[in-house]
């Protein structure tokens, strides 16, 4: 993690194979310095992860976050708690809870996710968000406690930004790419 911090941010090669030593194995994988995790060897990504600045994995227990997972700045991923009673948890115990996040995942800024978090596959959520429950596949979600707002669609396919749609330039350019 420390060699992966100071590293020249233009030297992707190199920040690769370090992300590939950090993760244990990694098939495309950009993750963008500064990013702070416990140990590294908990942390499991599919291919094509992208993680922004200052993501941080608190991976006490196993973290999956699957293909094409795309992380905004300032995500945290924690999978450590501590107990409720004052007393037990100030004899610093602590426990982990597994966090899974399935395929085709945006993650908004400043989300936070919370241990046993379980986030289907083709979700969005939202800036801001505090996840503390688990997340169907095809869902929108945000908000603190992030809850869903509405499923993704056929009708979302063209969808930009709000009610923005994507040109038919772009789009005759995503079609040929995805083979449509």
């Amino acid at each position: 993690m420390q060699k992966l911090n100071f590293m020249d941010r233009s030297d992707f090669d190199g920040i690769s194979e370090v992300v590939k030593e950090l993760f244990g194995k990694s098939d495309g994988a950009c993750v963008t310095p500064p990013f702070y995790c416990d140990y590294g060897s908990y942390i499991e990504v599919g291919k094509n992860f992208f993680a922004n600045y200052n993501c941080t994995i608190l991976d006490v227990a196993n973290v999956t976050i699957g293909d094409n997972c795309f992380m905004a700045p300032n995500v945290a991923i924690y999978t450590a708690g501590h107990p409720i009673y004052p007393d037990v948890r100030g004899a610093m115990w602590k426990y982990g809870k597994e966090v899974t996040i399935g395929d085709n995942v945006w993650i908004g800024g400043n989300t936070v996710i919370c241990p046993g978090v379980n986030i289907g596959s083709n979700v969005i959520i939202g800036a801001g968000s505090v996840v503390t429950k688990d997340i169907p596949d095809w869902a929108v979600a945000a908000g603190n406690p992030c809850k869903v707002l509405r499923m993704i669609t056929e009708d979302d396919k063209r969808r930009l930004f709000r009610d923005e749609e994507i040109d038919d330039e772009a789009w005759a350019e995503i079609c040929q790419k995805l083979g449509w």
